[in-house]
């Protein structure tokens, strides 16, 4: 009875639309012509396995991850090895909750607000640089610097969480062996390697799996940001599916992109528990 309500809320939110997905997958399934839904079988799959916009938009995908992933895991290690360290109280719990303030700010007003501050004629950064002399640049209408912005703004939302969830496994270290080993050596990398670092594998596995969903699925912030421009280059593989889904109707082939994001999410996931867990 206890569990019930969340088994039923789970069933309803999570796995019913899951199975539906898996259903329409295998149909041609046309919003605009739902009188000819028909069963195809694997042919909306072999259609995405064999589609080049579908392989560059998980490129893209895979590239904002390949690079916000590893920044957001060296600044949060370098936060959380400095809010560990002993004394200046006050400021470290200031900190703390300044940290929260980028994870409570949800996607899509992220993206709003990097519309409003990289604004080319009105954004307060442009006006800023404008003081020192430097022409407006255009931020989010040029290729190369939108897709530099989804990335930052991806680092800025979420290096906090990284950095908390380290500081908590540096938290679980016993303190007379942390305090044995830097009487031993003064070289903080030697403690961060040898002493720490085991302590922190479990947090930085579930970061590797969290962060990694999250980015294969992100697309408020982006779409807010630069609606997946200019033309598509910065069109991740959820805003690919939104546009195939609701913008061409075609729900089959929406459901199939999507179950294959999946199973992507659910391998890439078992290899980090695989290759890089370990009990302390």
């Amino acid at each position: 009875m206890f569990v019930g309500p969340a088994v039923i809320s789970l069933a309803v939110i999570g796995i019913a639309p899951l199975i539906y997905a898996a259903y329409t997958s295998f149909h041609f399934f046309n919003l605009t012509k739902l009188k000819h839904v028909e069963f195809i079988g694997l042919q909306n799959y072999a259609f995405v396995l064999t589609d080049g916009v579908f392989w560059q938009a998980i490129g893209r995908t895979f590239t904002v991850l390949g690079m916000a992933l590893p920044v957001q895991v060296a600044l949060g290690l370098v936060i959380a090895l400095v809010l560990h360290q002993p004394g200046l109280t006050l400021l470290k719990t200031l900190a703390r909750l300044g940290l929260v303030l980028p994870m409570a700010t949800t996607y899509a007003v992220v993206g709003l607000l990097g519309q409003v501050m990289f604004n080319q004629k009105f954004g307060v950064v442009n006006q800023l640089i404008g003081f020192l002399g430097v022409d407006p640049v255009n931020w989010i209408g040029n290729s190369f610097n939108a897709f530099a912005m989804v990335i930052f703004w991806d680092v800025w939302q979420w290096t906090p969480f990284v950095a908390l969830i380290l500081l908590a496994g540096l938290t679980t270290v016993p303190g007379e062996i942390e305090e044995a080993a830097k009487l031993e050596t003064k070289s903080w990398l030697t403690v961060l390697r040898y002493v720490q670092l085991p302590f922190l594998v479990p947090g930085l596995v579930a970061i590797l799996i969290l962060r990694t969903a999250d980015t294969l699925k992100l697309f408020d912030m982006v779409f807010t940001l630069t609606r997946g421009g200019p033309g598509s280059s910065t069109e991740l593989i959820s805003l690919m599916i939104q546009r195939v889904g609701f913008r061409a109707f075609d729900q089959g082939l929406a459901s199939a992109q999507a179950i294959i994001l999946l199973a992507i999410t659910i391998v890439l996931s078992q290899l980090y528990i695989k290759f890089f867990y370990r009990e302390v």
